[in-house]
């Protein structure tokens, strides 16, 4: 059996075994097609171990970076795992491989590891540029985004009955899945780990905002009657397609639009919201496993990440705050 006909078959198997959601399908599909150009027409048996190497070793001279190359690898190692379990190879020619990397400068291994942020004063300054200068559901997103941390996929598929205004919860139980931005052609699928699916205690001001689009919604869907797809979104169009969800693609382009305006740093994400909230968490001295909890995270270095270097600025700021007071005694 060629390595092609095997990956054909390995697919379905791996989709079924491990209940695999439509993105990471795309994704394995994506690596096994960069495996194909090295392995597609030969025999599963004569592929070997210095050839597997080649092939790695060959996608870091075309360009693809260490995480590209990390999942291409990991595809490739579940592949012939399986071949190997089904007696189809004797030997596993992804055993001993391993992936080339660059060595990092220091300034590059922090500017990798610490992600950017906004500041709590220019969070503070971009909601209120996004309150008086933003578009229909600016604010109120990018309130939701910064003030509970949620992934913009889990924002876009927020549901009426998933908010809980007299306990002030929100719960987050599913995840929108669109590659396409097509407005209509969407899926609501679960969420990213099953540490993801989780309740969150709000702030005040988000539920306020929450009512107050609640209401002006209900007059839109009034005035629309039918015409209006009424399935219970939070973030639902209002003029073409009426009641269906945003696409994320929306979200990046409304909040790369008020960075401009802020003059904040352009480069920042709907994500960086995520951390953003995870670094004004830890300047308020909630704990790393209580941040990860919130996040719907089990384990996540990039978290961590943040934790540690708002933590580390809060304790040469003690320190010097010390020094002050000692000196100010002398």
């Amino acid at each position: 059996m060629t390595f092609c006909e095997f990956a054909n078959q390995w697919l379905p198997i791996y989709i079924e075994a491990k209940d695999v959601k439509p993105g990471t399908i795309r994704v394995r599909i994506h690596e096994i097609n960069k495996l194909l150009p090295y392995f597609a027409q030969l025999k599963l048996k004569d592929i070997t171990r210095k050839g597997y190497q080649d092939a790695l070793n060959h996608l870091k001279e075309r360009g693809y970076s260490d995480s590209t190359r990390e999942g291409i690898h990991r595809t490739g190692r579940m592949i012939f795992r399986k071949a190997l379990e089904l007696e189809l190879i004797k030997k596993d020619p992804t055993e001993f491989a391993y992936l080339k990397k660059d060595k990092k400068t220091i300034e590059q291994l922090e500017e990798e590891e610490i992600p950017k942020y906004l500041e709590k004063e220019e969070l503070a300054l971009f909601l209120n540029i996004a309150k008086e200068r933003g578009l229909e559901l600016d604010y109120l997103m990018l309130l939701i985004l910064s003030y509970i941390g949620i992934r913009v996929g889990e924002l876009v598929a927020l549901k009426w009955k998933d908010i809980d205004f007299i306990n002030r919860t929100i719960s987050i139980t599913k995840t929108y899945y669109n590659p396409n931005n097509n407005s209509i052609q969407f899926q609501l699928v679960t969420p990213k780990t099953k540490k993801s699916r989780r309740k969150i205690v709000v702030d005040e001001d988000v539920i306020k905002a929450l009512s107050l689009h609640k209401e002006i919604q209900a007059n839109i869907i009034q005035q629309l009657g039918d015409a209006y797809y009424n399935k219970d979104f939070i973030f639902a169009k209002t003029e073409r397609h009426p009641g269906y969800p945003i696409v994320i693609k929306m979200v990046q382009l409304r909040m790369a639009r008020l960075l401009a305006i802020a003059k904040l740093n352009p480069d920042l994400t709907p994500h960086s919201l995520r951390h953003t909230h995870t670094s004004l968490l830890a300047e308020a001295g909630v704990a790393l496993e209580q941040i990860m909890d919130r996040l719907g995270h089990s384990d996540d270095q990039i978290t961590k990440n943040v934790y540690l270097h708002v933590t580390k600025e809060m304790k040469k700021e003690a320190s010097q705050k010390f020094s002050e007071l000692m000196r100010s005694l002398r």
